[in-house]
């Protein structure tokens, strides 16, 4: 029970760090669309007849777009999802259509929610290497961003350390389904909609 109170801990702490980073993406894309919007008023012909140093003045000091901003979301998001998925995987917080398994005993919904916590595992452990082939590709490329010449290895990375996450929580619950179904005892409640 101790393991698995560390477990959820984790998967807590990766879900708020997956919050604050998609926290800043949005911050970050609200400001450069505000930006965005600031700097096509200030060029505009109206406002270079009413004011016509202000669109340069607005560029000097920083107000516009933020530089790169595309190439940040992209770098980032794959982390912030993947940081999701360790909170949702011992919570067994995946969307379910339980329309008939709701009927079945309960020994045979266990077994049906190990095969699923085995299959999850599978695809987090392939995703995972993925990654890392994938990141390892971008590093020896020395690939980077256009805008921003980031090395794109550095989002296959964040993206990677979220990943592995996931897929050492995914092999954790097959052990975890399969110990309640030789047991028949509830380590992780199932998740589910109230209605």
């Amino acid at each position: 029970m101790r393991l698995h109170q560390t477990m959820l801990w984790l998967a807590k702490a990766m879900a708020v760090l997956g919050g604050l980073v998609l926290g800043v993406l949005v911050i970050m894309t609200s400001l450069s669309v505000i930006g965005t919007a600031f700097h096509k008023l200030a060029h505009g012909d109206f406002m270079n007849s009413l004011a016509p140093g202000l669109a340069l003045w607005l560029q000097s000091v920083g107000i516009g777009p933020v530089p790169g901003n595309e190439e940040i979301i992209e770098m980032s998001m794959a982390f912030a999802i993947y940081a999701f998925m360790p909170f949702c995987q011992i919570t067994a917080g995946h969307a379910t259509v339980d329309i008939f398994t709701s009927r079945f005993p309960e020994r045979v919904n266990r077994f049906i929610q190990l095969v699923v916590e085995i299959l999850f595992a599978a695809i987090f452990i392939l995703i995972t290497w993925r990654l890392f082939e994938g990141m390892s590709r971008k590093m020896s490329y020395g690939e980077t961003t256009f805008f921003l010449q980031w090395p794109l290895w550095w989002g296959y990375a964040a993206a990677l350390f979220a990943a592995c996450a996931s897929a050492v929580m995914a092999v954790y619950m097959v052990f975890v389904r399969l110990l309640e179904f030789t047991t028949m005892r509830t380590i992780a409640k199932i998740a589910g909609a109230d209605h």
